[in-house]
């Protein structure tokens, strides 16, 4: 029978939900368990497609070409199942769903209300799309206990486990326990009156994880319990560890996937397998090198803006047993171009709009003359061959239609471009086939003919410049396999520089890296591997 797993979360954000949950459902991987990840956001947005990545960090695109929130890539991450679209719900999407039911008479009259509707709406879509032979099902609630805008996931989350009763349910809640410097002590009074908030709404938590910067004692484990009406050992610390990757194996050590499991009277023997996350902790610990790799990005200051991208990067460093030494550089702050020497890489990411773009050109255009090794994704595909097209075939006025108008439109909108007229829509989303050419540098790193990678873009290179910029030298070496649009260019000439329209970070995972950067790495290591051979 089906589990279902609820976390929420008080006292402030950013506690870590996403993670702890992520971590959870490691844990029960480990344990031969099949598990799903749900999001549940209280926003209105329908998705968080349109907004701010200073304001909600990155958008996470799934497979099957969802726009969702961050939390659905650590999911990702951490377990072996793709998300789905299924797996992130918002408050305007569950508005938009219900008032569409009322426009359309399905409540015959009814007075739509918050409850039971827009509850039996959320209710519903929990079970929505889910595998028969699934075990575990988390749904992480987004935001903090007490904000109006979670008030109708509160109480559909409570009405779901009456339903189903609590033998089928369980409530984790995750809470800070301060440390107090002046004082020397861990308080436990926010966490108290985080579970009173909840309780007040007819939840009470089974399980408590407590964040906090130190180890808590015994005897405020033992007050939280009693005020908190829950059992002792139900009392889960949560100290900060040194990398995410090290939060399945801490959370273990207190017995969370134990605690768990014998809530729901599964097997709690045999113990889990955690040796890959044993040998992965090692990897990060024991470095055999270090290497240095620039990002200039134009989100550089709101690090959650490119939460796939570091995380992809870190997981290719460990791959190749290295300590990633990253720097993120504002691409529109860029004013001397000396200011990327000494680095063994230059990565370029995607973006939207023409802000800091000269920067990001300066920087491709100092990797291609440095032979620096270099790797652009999505803009910076887009940017590349701008930059080829400028300095290379003497097209001063060349640039993408999403800039400025111009007559040399190198990059064009989807829509615009003969090849793309059957692909639907003004943007490509989700997941794509690209065909690579043999003796490609991409095809090295793959190693395959075909692969499929994820897209979040509405602009395209312009293929009718294909042929003239191949002949000084970037080689079109990836091409979709739907409207024979160009996804993969190189320098064959250069150390490595390879440049992709598609978003590869989204498919990279601690214990299986992807190959492209893996091989990146590679090359920005053997770069610097050589510059000190040449340098004594």
């Amino acid at each position: 029978m089906l589990k279902y797993i609820f976390v929420t979360g008080g006292v402030l954000s950013s506690l870590g939900k996403g993670i702890t949950a992520a971590s959870l459902g490691a844990l029960l991987e480990a344990r031969g368990f099949k598990v799903r990840l749900r999001k549940f956001e209280p926003y209105l947005n329908v998705d968080p497609g349109t907004m701010s990545p200073y304001q909600h960090g990155e958008v996470f695109v799934t497979e099957d070409g969802a726009e969702t929130d961050l939390d659905l890539g650590h999911y990702e991450r951490f377990t072996s199942l793709p998300t789905r679209r299924s797996d992130a719900i918002s408050t305007g999407q569950i508005y938009a769903h219900v008032i569409a039911n009322e426009r359309r008479g399905d409540y015959l009259g009814a007075t739509v209300q918050v409850v039971p509707h827009i509850t039996d709406a959320i209710k519903n879509f929990i079970q929505a799309d889910l595998e028969e032979d699934l075990d575990f099902l988390i749904c992480e609630i987004g935001g903090t206990v007490g904000d109006i805008e979670g008030l109708p996931f509160l109480e559909a989350i409570r009405q779901f486990a009456l339903d189903k009763g609590r033998g089928q349910t369980l409530f984790i809640h995750l809470t800070l326990v301060p440390y107090i410097k002046s004082a020397g002590e861990i308080k436990t009074k926010p966490s108290q009156h985080s579970v009173k908030e909840l309780q007040s709404m007819g939840i009470q938590p089974d399980i408590l994880i407590c964040r906090s910067e130190e180890s808590i004692p015994e005897d405020a484990r033992q007050k939280l319990a009693q005020f908190c009406n829950i059992k002792p050992q139900c009392v889960i610390e949560a100290t900060d560890q040194r990398s995410i990757y090290e939060v399945p194996l801490a959370l273990h050590n207190q017995g969370l996937d134990y605690q768990v499991c014998s809530y729901f009277g599964v097997p709690v023997v045999p113990a889990p397998n955690l040796e890959p996350w044993v040998c992965l902790q090692k990897a990060i610990l024991e470095p055999k090198g270090d290497v240095r790799i620039a990002v200039v990005g134009k989100y550089t200051d709101h690090k959650d803006a490119y939460k796939s991208l570091g995380e992809s990067l870190l997981h290719a460093a460990i791959g190749n047993e290295l300590k990633l030494d990253l720097a993120w550089i504002d691409s529109e702050k860029l004013q001397d171009i000396n200011d990327l020497q000494g680095f063994d890489g230059i990565l370029v990411p995607g973006g939207y709009g023409d802000r800091g773009i000269e920067g990001k050109i300066q920087a491709i255009q100092f990797a291609r003359e440095n032979n620096v090794p270099f790797m652009g994704i999505c803009l910076g595909m887009q940017l590349t061959v701008i930059e080829a097209a400028r300095n290379l075939l003497g097209l001063k006025t060349a640039n993408s239609t999403e800039f400025e108008k111009t007559d040399e439109p190198v990059v064009l909108m989807l829509s615009d471009l003969q090849d793309a007229e059957n692909m639907g829509g003004t943007m490509r989303l989700g997941a794509y086939t690209c065909h690579l050419t043999k003796g490609s540098k991409a095809h090295e790193a793959y190693g395959s003919d075909v692969i499929s990678e994820r897209h979040r873009h509405r602009y395209e290179v312009n293929s009718a410049y294909q042929e003239r910029l191949e002949k000084v030298g970037l080689k079109f070496v990836g091409i979709c396999d739907k409207g024979q649009l160009p996804e993969m260019v190189e320098y064959q000439d250069h150390p490595w520089f390879v440049a992709m329209q598609f978003h590869p970070e989204f498919k990279s995972r601690p214990l299986t890296p992807h190959p492209i950067f893996l091989a990146f790495i590679k090359a920005a290591y053997q770069t610097r591997v050589e510059a000190k051979r040449r340098a004594g």
